[in-house]
């Protein structure tokens, strides 16, 4: 099990970029698959971006292509999304989930059900 701590949201103006961290304790993040996902009042919890345990591959939500680079720096057990050119329409709590790279071998992370440890989200708002 891991602990994760989201940081790095905030109030920003549209076209602004902002870097999202995932700090994990409690075990090495280098021993899961990390995803983002966001969820905007109203709206479903949605998958954004994906990256494998040892960072080698990268998976995005056909709307983070272009915008969204996910990253993770397993030496400093941290994870990062940077999202740029905010849109007021990027505004949500975004969160970093882990699943054990042991236990999941697949390509495909759209599934929430599919992480077993969350943060409790960091608060994005773009004023337009």
């Amino acid at each position: 099990q891991v602990q994760l701590v989201e940081s790095g949201g905030g109030l920003v103006q549209a076209g602004a970029s902002l870097r999202l961290s995932c700090a994990a304790s409690g075990d090495s993040l280098s021993n899961y698959h990390v995803g983002w996902y966001r969820k905007a009042p109203g709206k479903e919890r949605t998958f954004v971006a994906a990256i494998r345990a040892d960072g080698t591959d990268t998976y995005y939500a056909d709307f983070a292509e272009g915008r969204f680079t996910i990253s993770r720096d397993n030496a400093e057990n941290t994870a990062y999304l940077q999202i740029s050119s905010l849109e007021p329409e990027d505004a949500a709590v975004y969160s970093c989930a882990t699943v054990s790279s042991t236990y999941y071998k697949g390509r495909h992370f759209e599934d929430p059900l599919l992480f077993d440890d969350w943060g409790q989200g960091t608060q994005v708002t773009v004023s337009s």
